[in-house]
């Protein structure tokens, strides 16, 4: 990764972690998907954007392998999904070979977005619904 590429990266997830995210996810309305800590086993909340397309909810995380619920997922796929509000449970597949690009055009416009803007490493998630 570039110099550029790595400051952006620290910038950006300092951000999130700090300020974006602890403000989204006390929103009722705001998608939250929660994995299991790696390392602590502790259930990990994180705001996303995506689409619940039937039983399967899509979205496009912008770091990969590189943001940590996506690592957590990779360690354990079960996780909760909040959309609308509601609770479901499933398991999570990173669809490395999927055109992430092309995802976010599915994907909500504004979310879609800013996935573009600031990542780097861009892949596809589907949750498979269970409950």
């Amino acid at each position: 990764m570039s110099r550029h590429h790595e400051l952006k990266y620290r910038t950006i997830t300092a951000f999130q972690r700090r300020i974006g995210n602890p403000v989204l996810k006390r929103l009722p309305v705001q998608t939250l998907i929660e994995t299991t800590g790696r390392t602590s086993g502790l259930p990990r909340r994180t705001p996303i954007g995506g689409r619940l397309v039937g039983r399967e909810f899509w979205f496009v995380s912008e770091y990969g392998d590189r943001s940590q619920y996506v690592r957590n997922i990779l360690a354990d796929p079960r996780v909760r999904v909040r959309v609308r509000g509601r609770w479901h449970t499933g398991t999570a597949h990173v669809l490395h070979e999927d055109d992430a690009r092309a995802r976010l055009k599915t994907l909500p416009r504004l979310n879609s977005a800013a996935v573009r803007l600031v990542g780097a490493g861009l892949t596809t998630v589907r949750v498979d619904l269970t409950g």
